[in-house]
């Protein structure tokens, strides 16, 4: 059995809306898929589950969950945008670099712009 931390570290939430000028990458899923098991893979994480549904229009609603919380995305591709939902726990270490990684990476993989931001600590 691991030994938890003495002291909480409260793990970083990012929440975004992004501009996406190329909506093809808002409706493929698979591709997607792929790109972020990938990431979250080289990232240390560890995926535990995943579902996700995808609209008529080819939009898709996408969660990951994690060992350390989740990675939720919901596409748009008729406003050319997408929520981004990230969170790591920081039970056992540190994963703030984690996210900032995540984030960034997801960002250039959309070639996205951020419009609203949120980082919360929790």
């Amino acid at each position: 059995m691991m030994k938890p931390l003495q002291i909480y570290q409260e793990g970083l939430h990012v929440l975004l809306t992004l501009q996406v000028d190329n909506p093809d990458l808002l409706i493929n899923y698979p591709q997607y898929l792929d790109y972020a098991k990938k990431l979250l893979e080289e990232c240390d994480t560890e995926v535990v589950g995943e579902t996700f549904h995808i609209f008529d229009n080819n939009s898709f609603t996408s969660a990951i969950i994690l060992k350390e919380s989740h990675l939720c995305i919901h596409t748009w591709p008729e406003f050319q945008q997408l929520t981004l939902d990230l969170l790591l726990c920081n039970y056992y270490g540190d994963n703030t670099e984690k996210v900032e990684k995540i984030t960034s990476k997801l960002l250039t993989y959309f070639e996205a712009q951020i419009i609203k931001e949120h980082k919360i600590r929790r």
